[in-house]
């Protein structure tokens, strides 16, 4: 069993696919619903996410998970370019931008998502039918609307398991609703504790 991700190859993806790749040294993980030919549905706040009125945070300046890759601005295959942001479609390549590609899992057992090193690669929940899943993504890419990205209150993973299931966070005041935010958070607070550990130890 692979601790921290769940590594896929191209051809083994289906549409509906919920697929990832971590950034960052695995602190971070860029999400999104893989709707075939190629493409990916994702939720991105854009390379210049602090510049977004209303929607500036400090902790999305802090990552750059959500960031489509293309090292060519605008993309030649899907067109993609550094200001996009919001739901978007992008190749393949741009989603991933350089990193390794992994399927989400659903329906995993308590013991399996327990067993996990790093939050945001598995749920318990079970899956709907790819036909509502790609219903879901397209649909919030048609209108551009899952609200204003944050890194830990309402990101790219908890858009793909809206789209993979129809679960949303109610309380977006709540920090950490997403897997990979609240290991992050609990990486944070074991280091803050270290230090202060140390500190008292002197």
């Amino acid at each position: 069993m692979d601790l921290f991700s769940h590594s896929v190859q191209r051809e083994a993806l289906q549409p509906g696919d919920h697929i990832y790749s971590w950034r960052n040294a695995y602190i971070f993980a860029h999400h999104g619903i893989y709707v075939g030919d190629g493409k990916v549905i994702h939720f991105t706040g854009g390379r210049n996410i602090e510049e977004l009125a209303g929607c500036r945070s400090f902790s999305s300046a802090l990552t750059s998970s959500s960031i489509p890759g293309s090292t060519t601005f605008p993309c030649e295959i899907c067109g993609t370019d550094a200001e996009s942001r919001g739901v978007l479609k992008s190749c393949l390549d741009c989603f991933l931008s350089g990193f390794p590609l992994s399927r989400f899992e659903y329906g995993t057992s308590s013991a399996t998502f327990i067993a996990k090193l790093r939050g945001g690669t598995c749920t318990t929940a079970k899956s709907d039918p790819s036909e509502l899943v790609l219903h879901r993504a397209n649909y919030l890419l048609s209108i551009n609307g899952f609200g204003c990205y944050h890194v830990f209150r309402n990101n790219c993973e908890d858009f793909a398991i809206y789209c993979k299931t129809g679960l949303l966070a109610i309380d977006r005041n709540a920090i950490g609703s997403s897997g990979q935010a609240t290991s992050f958070l609990g990486i944070i607070l074991a280091v803050a504790g270290s230090i202060l550990r140390y500190r008292c130890s002197k």
